[in-house]
């Protein structure tokens, strides 16, 4: 399928403007939203929790200044009474701390499993085109690590900016009921950490979304050389295939740590900030409190009891808490938006085009095949058909045969529309196969490919595959057909074997077969065979190519062969070449002839 023709693509390559992130966060709001009842609990409970927690250092405060300096009485039931209040406000907003854990543990499970559920379905819905440019082992980091980037963050960081609005206007505001003089102090200290903080984000960015591509690049490597693990260990090519790897997981890792180093200081930086400002508000709420004491006539705007400085003290720690915090989510939230790039990457894939409107019908289908100066290329610049033309007639054997990158199996992705033409028309029955639906064409056809594919499941289910509600004995009668049925009775379980990851279980040569009983089960008028038999021994090719002969007796059939031996018996044979038939007729003619496929023929069979 010239698949060397195509380029694979990375979902990270494409930097995001500062707009767009903006688009990206609106997006994944949309999440929250689907849980209104959920979110609204959340915030209720959140924002309850954080007022009563700001209630706490008033009584603290005002239980200090219960306290006569100098003459050492004490109220002791004003101290108790607020002690009490300060105790009720802690217990209760840990509580309330707790259900919200539990609330957002709900959602966020809801919220992941929406976002997975999105992604899977966009990939079933999107073109064959797609999965032969874009890595397996990419893709499947955006449903694992990407998505629970996503979540974590969309679970916790866009709720808790909520909180730390609402933690900062409440600190601000009981503050300034305090001492507005202190307040002043927050002009310095709150500037210089926005600022910083906005630096040090615009720095950041790039590295994330660097981090989520280099990671997509290692999965996609390490999946692909776990996938060939045989190959590897036959050409002895392990101590290359670590060499790559590590230089992979080394630029991985580098990126990873160079993100985690960039983010670790700002926390810490902002934090030291922070303690600027508490350092200030301390000395300099000692001091009115000093000149309090000492100067009588002190305006009132300076006057400041002990209490105050303490309650002053505290709020200042859960206003400049949340600032600190921020930091922290930003650099979450910037993770997330990297990952959620990714992710909403293939959300937004166009998927496979609709049908045409008012789509053909195909009530019975008889299989005749027609192409009409048919062009295609998998790149525009690159064209694999040049100019096809071919009629075949219901029940005709077509074989395809040429050398390697000719264009052969080009013409099967053709015929079922995985890709459509550039240029001509194919007709099935006389119906421009753009004008019908998919699933009607796709069910026309069955096919058995050279790369086999098995579910996890029993053999029964892989086998009933192509065609539900299949009887247990129309299933032994498709595996007798296929010679498998020996080889299942002597199984353990028999048919209700369970097959492991991909059939790893069994040998290729089963599993080749397995799926040659899948096709002949389907009841379709179109058969493909694309190098079916390239996985099987000689002996068990003959006695499939004698059940293959009686299953397409009455049907249209497309076979894919390199053994020329498979299809002597084929109606028609057309040779291919750089994307045209170069020679067509039977196999008794084309040796006859002399020409490219007698020197393919007697190239087999004179080694």
């Amino acid at each position: 399928m010239n698949r060397g023709m195509r380029n694979i693509r990375s979902f990270a390559e494409k930097p995001q403007a500062k707009g767009a992130r903006i688009a990206v966060i609106k997006r994944l709001t949309k999440y929250l939203a689907q849980h209104k009842l959920l979110v609204l609990a959340a915030l209720t409970i959140m924002l309850t929790s954080n007022l009563l927690a700001l209630a706490a250092p008033m009584f603290s405060g005002k239980a200090i200044n219960a306290i006569e300096p100098g003459k050492g009485a004490v109220d002791m039931d004003t101290v108790l009474h607020y002690c009490l209040l300060m105790a009720i406000c802690y217990v209760v907003s840990a509580a309330l701390s707790y259900a919200l854990s539990v609330i957002m543990t709900v959602l966020s499970k809801k919220i992941v499993y929406t976002m997975r559920r999105q992604v899977f379905d966009r990939l079933m819905e999107l073109p064959v085109g797609f999965f032969d440019t874009h890595a397996t082992g990419d893709i499947i980091s955006h449903i694992s690590y990407d998505i629970d980037v996503v979540n974590t963050s969309l679970s916790h960081d866009l709720l808790q900016i909520v909180t730390s609005v609402v933690t900062v206007v409440g600190s601000l505001v009981m503050m300034a009921t305090i001492s507005p003089v202190l307040i002043a102090v927050f002009a310095v200290t709150v500037p210089a950490s926005i600022l910083f903080t906005r630096w040090r984000t615009k720095k950041m960015h790039p590295l994330y979304r660097a981090r989520s591509s280099k990671l997509g690049e290692l999965n996609g490597y390490a999946e692909e050389m776990l996938s060939g693990q045989k190959t590897i260990k036959a050409y002895n090519r392990e101590e290359d295939i670590i060499s790559h790897f590590d230089k992979k997981n080394l630029v991985a890792v580098d990126t990873y740590y160079n993100v985690e180093y960039q983010a670790a200081l700002m926390g810490p930086s902002v934090n030291f900030i922070n303690n600027v400002s508490l350092s200030l508000i301390a000395m300099l709420g000692g001091i009115f409190f000093m000149l309090t004491k000492t100067i009588p006539t002190l305006p009132a705007i300076f006057v400041t009891q002990l209490g105050d400085v303490s309650s002053f003290v505290q709020y200042s720690r859960r206003f400049s808490g949340p600032i600190n915090e921020f930091a922290n989510i930003l650099h979450e939230l910037q993770s997330a938006c990297a990952a959620a790039e990714r992710v909403f990457r293939i959300i937004d894939e166009p998927a496979e085009p609709a049908d045409v409107e008012n789509a053909e019908t195909l009530d019975r289908v008889t299989g005749n095949v027609e192409l009409e100066h048919v062009r295609f290329g998998y790149l525009p610049e690159k064209t694999v058909i040049k100019d096809l033309s071919l009629d075949v007639k219901a029940g005709q054997t077509i074989a395809i045969v040429g050398p390697t990158g000719a264009g052969k199996t080009t013409i099967i992705n053709l015929l079922m529309r995985f890709y459509d033409v550039n240029d001509g028309t194919i007709r099935l029955d006389g119906h421009d196969i753009v004008r019908l639906r998919r699933d009607e064409l796709r069910a026309a056809y069955t096919m058995v490919l050279q790369e086999t594919w098995l579910f996890y499941g029993t053999i029964f289910e892989n086998i009933t595959y192509g065609k539900e509600n299949a009887t247990r004995e129309e299933v032994i009668a498709a595996a007798k057909a296929a010679k498998i049925h020996a080889f299942i009775e002597q199984l353990p379980e028999g048919y209700d074997t369970v097959l492991s990851d991909d059939g790893v279980n069994i040998s290729k040569g089963q599993k080749q077969l397995i799926t040659i009983a899948r096709a002949m089960l389907a009841d379709a008028p179109i058969l493909i065979l694309d190098e079916a038999t390239s996985n099987v021994d000689s002996r068990t090719e003959i006695k499939i190519q004698e059940a293959m002969h009686a299953l397409m007796e009455n049907r249209t059939c497309f076979v894919i062969a390199h053994r020329l031996s498979t299809i002597k018996n084929a109606d028609v044979i057309l040779v291919f070449r750089d994307g045209n038939i170069i020679e067509q007729g039977n196999h008794e003619q084309l040796l006859a002839a002399g020409g490219f496929y007698a020197s393919l023929y007697n190239s087999q069979f004179d080694k």
